[in-house]
């Protein structure tokens, strides 16, 4: 619990889906803030984004976020003092349900979806990103979907930077006889995704239909070696990371693997895709829209190659790497 703070500001439905504590102009700033966007009237396309903050915003952050908001020269916002309050979980309370794919993504209070064919995941507020209601979430759990309905099959799974669980929960329900690694270099992340895995029903452990948590540092952990080379990679996490991380990810890529890469913005998606082709992979899907799902697939070696030089760490603090 840490004392929060808050402001508000008006704008449109472009800015308050592209303004998030993830966007280049505020992820520098530690902690990152938590923003949570509302559509107030649909008609006259007014929204607002509610920013919390733990401790006092700085002057720059208020500034930063006026801008993104295309308020820059318009009188600072009021700020809220809320004192002693868990801000992120308050930020994503009273979340509507989220349907992507298959999958029906829903909090505590609110009922299941016994429609045929529907795969219900419980995933309440709390502290850690990745609860399905941000655009990359949602883009991963479709295109896993669709990856399945395509026939693809796989044995060896890891979702890196997996925040709640939530993709490599969707991983294992559609292909159960698979086993799976969830990592995130936040260790409340862990936590809250194996409170999600017994709300779930999600075994814990190495295995077939069991999923694995551990904290690392991109790939850099012990258990993620052992477990090395995957037939299915995702990360859902910042395009800065993401870059970092292409010949890491490749080191642990069995030829004809499949990346799923998400967090990134529109305008960072070529610096990605570079990266990523130089580490070996094909570039199957660049996908669409402001956070587009890029989909890979590891080349096949054929000869003497020269080898990747990788490190496995990402080199980013705690609470810059973790899924939405």
């Amino acid at each position: 619990m840490t004392t929060s703070w808050m402001f508000t500001l008006p704008c449109n439905r472009a800015s308050a889906q592209s303004i998030t504590a993830e966007h280049p102009a505020l992820s520098a700033f530690d902690p990152p803030p938590v923003i949570a966007a509302c559509e107030e009237d649909e008609a006259a396309d007014r929204w607002r984004i509610d920013v919390y903050c733990d401790g006092r915003p700085p002057r720059k952050l208020v500034e930063a976020v006026m801008a993104l908001a295309g308020r820059r020269h318009r009188k600072a916002p009021k700020l809220v003092h809320l004192g002693e309050q868990d801000w992120i979980t308050l930020s994503q309370s009273g979340l509507e349900p989220v349907r992507a794919g298959r999958f029906h993504i829903h909090t505590d209070g609110h009922e299941l979806d016994d429609r045929p064919g529907v795969v219900n995941f419980r995933i309440d507020a709390g502290q850690a990103f990745g609860t399905g209601h941000h655009e990359t979430t949602a883009g991963c759990l479709a295109a896993l979907d669709a990856l399945h309905r395509c026939g693809h099959r796989f044995r060896n799974i890891i979702d890196i930077g997996t925040g709640t669980g939530l993709l490599a929960f969707a991983a294992l329900h559609l292909w159960p006889r698979a086993s799976a690694i969830a990592s995130d270099i936040d260790p409340v992340s862990i936590a809250v995704s194996a409170e999600n895995a017994a709300s779930n029903g999600i075994p814990i452990g190495y295995g077939p239909s069991m999923v694995m948590l551990t904290q690392a540092d991109g790939t850099d952990n012990p258990l993620i070696a052992e477990g090395a080379p995957y037939d299915l990679i995702c990360a859902n996490i910042l395009a800065g990371p993401l870059v970092a991380l292409a010949p890491a990810l490749a080191a642990i890529a069995v030829p004809g693997a499949t990346l799923l890469l998400a967090g990134l913005l529109d305008k960072q998606r070529s610096s990605v895709v570079r990266a990523y082709r130089r580490a070996g992979f094909r570039v199957d899907h660049r996908g669409s829209g402001e956070w587009p799902v890029l989909r890979m697939t590891m080349r096949h070696r054929i000869g003497w190659r020269r080898p990747i030089r990788a490190s496995g760490s990402a080199g980013q603090p705690p609470g810059d790497f973790g899924s939405f």
